[in-house]
């Protein structure tokens, strides 16, 4: 199966943009997905003449943009990311792939002006409620974009990226599982952080029908791709551990910091650029829901 997609925006914009390469091999299941909410849609002929308009909400380098422009192609795709950079490489994306005169751009901070976007019939986001301090508010103001009928579809979650064996050959077995416990702690404490931050269960389902929709599904996309790593692959991986020593680095005991320090190696057969037995498997779950009758 090909490589999936990591959703930019918010997340990015904190962290500093990644070089657009990296996101690449994290693109191949948006096809997949694409077809499943144009399935969720209705008949083909039918959906293909009734979606005319699609916002891609926290874009990004615009790979779901460009994907969904061609699973819809009637419909005008606008790509929306409060990055000028990434709305860029979205611009150049585009042309690259034809697409120039039906994806277009727009800077917006998210998410004061999603009402100011205007209505569509689809709207795709990827890992972007999660960075808001209400996520419910979130759902509310991207539901109230959607024109009766339309479909509001949201990839949350789904499984963690799994890259390296329990026993790498160096520092202590079990690496990937600390890193993991490491993060999650600090996306807890950011979080709490955040602007406005409202606690509330994620069950997505539940608050996509908070927000005035009708749940239609939601199915998980699996990213498997076994060692040996092509290039690409191991160079979005190296982005990935250098931020994560970047980010918790300083709360790692001295063994696991030397570990991720071997990793980042470019030199060494034992860095993430070469070793043999480097392997990407990973999930994405989609929530999708439909506004089923016209806003009072």
């Amino acid at each position: 199966m090909t490589p999936t997609y990591r959703a930019q925006g918010l997340d990015d914009e904190a962290r500093g943009a990644e070089p657009e390469h990296d996101a690449e091999p994290l693109s191949g299941f948006l096809a997949e997905a694409s077809h499943w909410l144009r399935e969720l849609l209705g008949p083909k002929d039918r959906v293909t003449a009734a979606v005319r308009r699609i916002l891609d909400i926290g874009s990004g380098p615009g790979a779901a943009s460009c994907q969904l422009a061609r699973v819809f192609p009637q419909a005008d795709v606008v790509a929306v990311d409060r990055s000028a950079e990434r709305l860029a490489q979205a611009e150049i994306r585009a042309a690259e792939c034809g697409l120039g005169g039906r994806v277009t751009t727009r800077r917006a901070q998210l998410p004061e002006e999603f009402s100011a976007l205007g209505p569509a019939d689809v709207i795709w986001t990827g890992n972007v409620c999660r960075h808001l301090g209400d996520q419910q508010a979130a759902l509310r103001s991207l539901a109230s974009a959607l024109r009766p009928g339309g479909m509001l579809a949201v990839a949350e979650r789904g499984l963690a990226p799994r890259f390296l064996p329990r026993d790498i050959g160096i520092g202590k077995p079990g690496l990937q599982t600390r890193l993991d416990a490491a993060l999650d702690e600090r996306y807890t404490a950011r979080r709490a952080g955040l602007p406005g931050v409202t606690s509330v269960i994620e069950d997505w389902p539940c608050m996509l029908a908070s927000a005035g929709l009708v749940p239609t599904g939601s199915r998980s996309f699996l990213i498997d791709l076994p060692a040996p790593l092509g290039l690409t692959a191991r160079r979005h991986l190296h982005t990935r551990l250098r931020r994560i020593l970047e980010e918790v680095g300083d709360e790692l005991d001295l063994v696991d910091r030397l570990t991720l320090e071997q990793l980042l190696d470019g030199d060494a057969c034992t860095g993430i650029l070469w070793r043999p037995d480097a392997f990407y498997l990973s999930a994405v779950t989609v929530h999708t829901a439909r506004l089923c009758r016209a806003r009072d």
